[in-house]
C-alpha cells in the first residue's frame, strides 16, 4: 500500500502546548538519542491523549504522547502503561515503534509523558478527503494487512512477551461490564 501522507503534524493548539525549555532540559539530562534543540509541532486528530512530534536538531523524528490537560481519570492516560507495553512488545514484534524515553516527573510537562521512534504509516480516519482517496485496491491490501497483524499479535505468547505481568485477566470482561 503506498504512503499517503493523511495525518501531518501542525502547529500546536493553543492550550496544549509544551514547555520547551523544561523538555529540552530533561531530555539533556537523560537521554543522548535525541539532539538538541527540537523543534515541536502537535497531530491535529486522534480521540484521547495528545500526541506530538518532535524534530531533533539532526533532523530525526520522535513522538511525544501525554494525557490531554486536565485529564482526572489515571486509568485512561497510564502513560506508564502504554510505555511498558511498547517496551515489551518491542523486543518480540517488528512494528512497534521503539520506545525512549519515560517521564512521571510532573515538573517537567505537568504530566506523565514518553517518547518513542516515530513510524511513518497511513492513518485511516473517518473524514478522508477525496485528496487522499484510497482505491478499492489499496483498502484490500490494507484490510489484509490489518487482519495479518492482528492474528500476528493475538499469537504472541503473553508470558513470553511478559505483558502477563501487566494486569489481572481474570475476570477482565466483569470488571469492564461492571464499571460501565
Amino acid at each position: 500500500m503506498e504512503h499517503q501522507p493523511l495525518d501531518q503534524a501542525k502547529e500546536v493548539r493553543k492550550g496544549e502546548d509544551l514547555n520547551l525549555k523544561k523538555l529540552e532540559d530533561y531530555l539533556a539530562s537523560h537521554t543522548s538519542l535525541i539532539s538538541l534543540p527540537v523543534k515541536i509541532s502537535q497531530f491535529p486528530s486522534g480521540y484521547s491523549n495528545l500526541t506530538y512530534l518532535l524534530t531533533d536538531a539532526k533532523g530525526q523524528d520522535f513522538v511525544l504522547r501525554r494525557p490531554p490537560h486536565g485529564a482526572k481519570i489515571k486509568s485512561a492516560h497510564d502513560m506508564g502503561r502504554e510505555f511498558k507495553v511498547l517496551s515489551l512488545l518491542q523486543k518480540v514484534y517488528p512494528k512497534v515503534p521503539t520506545p525512549i524515553l519515560y517521564c512521571e516527573e510532573l515538573d517537567v510537562l505537568e504530566a506523565p509523558f514518553y517518547i518513542m521512534e516515530k513510524v511513518t504509516g497511513t492513518i485511516l480516519r473517518g473524514f478522508l478527503s477525496k485528496k487522499y482517496a484510497l482505491s478499492p485496491e489499496d483498502m484490500r491490501k490494507g484490510s489484509l494487512a490489518l487482519v495479518d497483524t492482528l492474528a500476528s499479535l493475538h499469537g504472541l505468547d503473553l508470558d513470553k512477551t511478559g505483558l502477563h505481568q501487566l494486569g489481572k485477566p481474570e475476570g477482565y470482561v466483569e470488571r469492564q461490564v461492571t464499571g460501565w
